[in-house]
């Protein structure tokens, strides 16, 4: 490796990936947030667990129906100005959730019908963001550095459940101002997110020629990079935004991606309310909640490293959602605490693992504005996923009075995933020639 692109990727990477990580950090917390306010809200407003996983579902289908749309606008505004839109909105509709019995009352709508509109609305809310990002990291770093800053970025989901799940479990003992501890939880964790959408105007840049603070030499070599990678792969294939929305090889990661959201948003949900069942408290439960993000912490950046080693992209894939089959459907089977929580670690080194080694699979053959839509649609349909998971999980709970039936369905089709993974098309050489042309020219 050259000097001047360890320089350039070095100053890129610590530019961008910590900031990029907290505005996820931030995101995710307030995606799953529900699942600990759970533990007092559905009795708070008489929610049943179907009730919950359908609405803690309905975020996904609205962010299916605009992630694409999103994604497509972040391209035409620029990331800085979309971003941060993305982040207002998500933030004020987050916190709006701790009114849900003052709405319900000025509405004359249910409890439970105000706890699906903004479920839904939230998803409209966030669409966009996560792709927007995965897009505009491929407009920074050049293919074979894919794996590891996606590993890095997608950090956030394990750490924010490291630190969030403590902080939300304490968050549930607070009461003051005529609000319970769920109601304070939505409140609090949304503020972050506003705040941060206003770093993201001053200090996120939209594009490398746009970089200030590179040095011309490095920008000159990064931008070069960068073009000689876009244009080997118009050379060998050219994909049009509509094309790229009904390739197989779009679809193919699609449904890989629905297979492991399945498993992850199911258990994300109701984490809480597993753990909660060993009999613990509201603080502990918190603690033992985030146990299994931190193993998902460690195989995500091991395997992400390994697989920009080894650039054997779709076999990473197949492993980490075999996994993640193994963990969930085994917690399923087993009655010891120990176990269980065991089980659910070595699931989520697999569900932790598995986004940023698939994420590379459709950068390496989509370029420019395909690359914004294909990204958003293998985003978009692999989170529906996100519906249909939570949904059965609290429809099978309350028709079963446990868990069991909801992990073996889940465990069965993150197998089902992964063994689709395998039959993925992934060109080593498209990775790899830009890299040789740019050197060559340099």
């Amino acid at each position: 490796m050259d000097d001047i692109e360890k320089t350039t990727i070095r100053k890129v990477m610590w530019r961008l990936m910590p900031f990029l990580f907290v505005c996820y950090f931030v995101a995710y917390l307030d995606r799953v947030n529900v699942g600990f306010a759970k533990l007092q809200m559905n009795a708070a407003l008489g929610l049943t667990e179907a009730a919950y996983g359908l609405g803690a579902g309905l975020f996904f289908i609205s962010y299916f129906l605009l992630e694409v749309p999103s994604n497509l606008a972040l391209d035409r505004f620029g990331a800085r100005l979309w971003i941060a839109r993305i982040m207002v909105t998500w933030g004020i509709v987050s916190a709006l959730f701790a009114f849900i019995g003052p709405i319900s009352a000025m509405t004359g709508l249910s409890n439970e019908w105000v706890f699906y509109i903004l479920r839904f609305v939230l998803g409209a809310a966030e669409a966009g963001f996560f792709p927007g990002i995965i897009f505009y990291l491929t407009l920074w770093f050049p293919s074979v550095y894919r794996a590891r800053v996606v590993a890095l970025f997608m950090l956030a989901i394990p750490f924010s459940s490291i630190v969030g799940a403590p902080v939300s479990g304490a968050l549930l003992n607070l009461s003051g101002g005529g609000l319970d501890g769920w109601q304070w939880l939505f409140i609090l964790e949304a503020i972050p997110s506003i705040l941060m959408a206003v770093g993201v105007v001053l200090y996120l840049t939209d594009r490398p020629a746009q970089a200030g603070w590179l040095a011309p030499e490095e920008r000159s070599w990064l931008q070069g990079r960068l073009n000689a990678e876009h244009e080997h792969k118009q050379a060998a294939e050219h994909i049009s935004i509509g094309k790229s929305l009904s390739d197989p090889r779009v679809l193919a990661c699609a449904f890989v991606y629905f297979c492991l959201n399945a498993a992850s948003y199911g258990v994300a949900f109701f984490l809480p309310t597993i753990v909660k069942g060993f009999g613990v408290s509201n603080f502990e439960t918190g603690l033992l909640a985030a146990l299994p993000f931190v193993f998902g912490a460690i195989g995500m950046v091991l395997l992400g490293r390994n697989s920009d080693r080894t650039l054997k992209r779709r076999e990473h894939v197949c492993f980490a959602m075999i996994l993640a089959a193994v963990g969930v459907a085994g917690a399923a089977l087993v009655s010891s605490p120990v176990l269980v929580l065991g089980l659910l670690c070595l699931s989520q080194i697999g569900v932790s693992a598995t986004p940023p080694l698939l994420w590379p699979i459709p950068s390496a053959f989509l370029t420019g504005t395909s690359a914004a839509a294909g990204i958003a649609a293998i985003n978009a349909i692999g989170n529906l996923s996100g519906f249909a998971g939570p949904y059965l999980m609290g429809y099978l709970r309350d028709a079963t009075g446990n868990f069991t039936a909801g992990l073996l369905v889940l465990g069965g089709c993150t197998l089902v995933g992964g063994l689709v993974a395998l039959t993925l098309k992934v060109s080593t050489h498209l990775e790899t020639a830009a890299t040789a042309k740019t050197a060559a020219a340099l």
